[in-house]
């Protein structure tokens, strides 16, 4: 059990939040798509990359799920840029018509996830 106390070279353990580990980061100026952001780690990412001020891109294959993530980040971080898109990985015709779209938004991209 010691080991998941420890902390490395990085200064953080296996314990460390994400909220820790990005504190002091301003993502101003980034734009990031996030696949599975409606739970888990895709919607922790999603959360903590909007507080850091990222512009996120959910890319989810539920948009009611995607929309209830995006309305609880906005409650606790109101100036946060969150639009939610649909995109479903096990689906061609879904991975053409997300990049379609995304392409024709103008959006940068410098993070995918």
């Amino acid at each position: 059990m010691w080991i998941f106390g420890r902390k490395g070279s990085s200064g953080f353990s296996a314990s460390s939040t994400a909220e820790e580990v990005t504190d002091g980061i301003d993502g101003s100026g980034l734009t990031a798509i996030v696949t599975g952001a409606t739970s888990g780690i895709g919607a922790e990412t999603t959360r903590v990359l909007a507080m850091r001020g990222v512009h996120v891109v959910m890319a989810v294959r539920n948009i009611e799920k995607g929309v209830t993530v995006k309305e609880s980040i906005l409650t606790e971080t109101p100036n946060a840029k969150v639009d939610v898109m649909e995109l479903d990985l096990s689906s061609q015709a879904s991975v053409r018509d997300f990049a379609a779209k995304y392409c024709s938004s103008g959006l940068p991209l410098h993070i995918f996830m």
